[in-house]
């Protein structure tokens, strides 16, 4: 279970990390990703982008 936890820790690190190059890459502008503003705060719900990675992922696993 630790290592589950750390395993997730350690992907949003790195998620966190590349989210300015993947934001220059044109990831996290998809139709599907959403940014509002709600309570004087800005939302971004990423859909598209997080498919798209998933599915990538995927395919790199598959291939290793």
């Amino acid at each position: 279970m630790i290592r589950w936890i750390i395993v997730v820790f350690l992907a949003l690190m790195l998620i966190n990390w590349f989210s300015p190059f993947l934001r220059r890459m044109g990831l996290g502008k998809l139709p599907g990703d959403f940014r509002f503003r709600l309570l004087g705060r800005d939302w971004f719900i990423p859909l598209a982008t997080t498919v798209l990675l998933s599915l990538l992922a995927g395919a790199i696993s598959k291939i290793i």
